[in-house]
């Protein structure tokens, strides 16, 4: 899985000019949350009990530098994860508990799910693997929490800081993970 320089800044373009905040994204990001909140359980519930065991702990800092070192931490279920109020970057519509609940299960279910790290290539794998678990609605904000604050920051940002988080929906054809364009420009299904 590689991300396409063109189709990335397309979906930055699309970021950065999305609202900060819109109305018609709400049904998704409420669905976003629900389900979120169903994965997060499955991942820190007991094991004897279904879940997955795994300790969450909010850090103040970048706990990771590499996917490496975050595997080895999942392999021995835990995982931490950038407290988001230590960001100071607030989301509009997630609470910080939410959005620190959201970063533990897509590090889990995607980047650790799919290998990849944190490049555009293993941010785009992530967003890809991570889709799968939500609903057609709530895919429509992960795409923009993850596809689309990446490839801004990637590509807008210089790879630096974060751009301000936002609760807009993307084009449909930056969230649907059945629709992914590859080098030169193809389009494919996967």
């Amino acid at each position: 899985m590689r991300l396409d320089p063109g189709v990335g800044v397309a979906i930055a373009e699309a970021y950065m000019a999305a609202p900060v905040r819109e109305e018609r994204a709400r049904a998704a990001y409420a669905a976003f949350c629900r389900e979120t909140l169903r994965q997060y359980h499955l991942l820190v519930g007991r094991v004897e009990y279904g879940g997955l065991g795994v300790m969450v702990r909010v850090v103040d800092e970048d706990p990771y530098p590499d996917v490496a070192s975050m595997l080895a931490d999942v392999r021995q279920r835990r995982i931490k994860v950038w407290a988001s109020a230590a960001s100071g970057n607030a989301h509009p519509y997630l609470s910080d508990g939410e959005n620190d609940m959201f970063r533990a299960v897509h590090d889990v279910f995607g980047h650790a799910g799919s290998g990849r790290g944190f490049d555009r290539h293993g941010e785009e794998a992530a967003w890809l693997k991570h889709s799968g678990m939500y609903t057609s609605l709530a895919r429509r904000a992960l795409a923009t929490e993850t596809r689309g604050q990446n490839c801004a920051r990637i590509f807008r940002c210089g790879g630096g800081e974060f751009p301000p988080q936002k609760a807009a929906l993307l084009p449909r054809m930056f969230s649907d993970p059945e629709r992914v364009v590859v080098g030169g420009g193809e389009l494919v299904t996967v």
